[in-house]
């Protein structure tokens, strides 16, 4: 048997999905201009700095994971913060492949001009839904990226980046 609407008010469009989306991305887009505005810096450089600040001694593969970003995005985020002289690096005393992460004074300095959060709102937003919700959101997700054929690859690209 068809389901009937109960009312038109809870029909739900493509375009008021749309403008939801809208709603979503212009608030990120916010965010990450009033953090560029105020520090100078880009968002994913401010989440970046902040891991290394949290994390001492992090590698490049650790702040990649703890940004759930691909290893090579990392490591042009860190050669930016190296050319702003906002962290250090270390070479590894067993292995000189590897390198350990510090961030400077400056660097402390300037993430307490921040206006948080650091890793973005989207992430701090995303860690407040419930387990059922985020479920529900991620196989709903799932199902528009398979329908526009989106690269899923382009996951590893941090927001304050597109």
């Amino acid at each position: 048997m068809p389901r009937a609407a109960s009312s038109r008010a809870s029909v739900v469009t493509s375009a008021q999905v749309l403008r939801r989306f809208r709603v979503v991305f212009n608030a990120i887009r916010a965010h990450f201009q009033q953090v560029e505005k105020k520090v100078g810096l880009g968002g994913a450089q401010v989440w970046a700095l902040s891991a290394i600040r949290d994390q001492p001694d992090i590698g490049m593969g650790e702040l990649a994971r703890c940004m759930d970003i691909h290893q090579s995005t990392a490591s042009n985020l860190v050669k930016g913060l190296l050319q702003k002289e906002l962290i250090g690096v270390e070479k590894d005393a067993q292995d000189k492949r590897h390198v350990h992460l510090q961030v400077t004074a400056k660097a402390l300095a300037l993430l307490k001009d921040v206006p948080g959060p650091f890793e973005g709102v989207l992430p701090v937003a995303l860690t407040q839904l419930n387990a059922a919700t985020l479920q529900r959101l991620d196989n709903d997700l799932g199902e528009l990226i398979a329908l526009i054929q989106a690269d899923e690859t382009a996951g590893k690209v941090p927001l304050a980046q597109l």
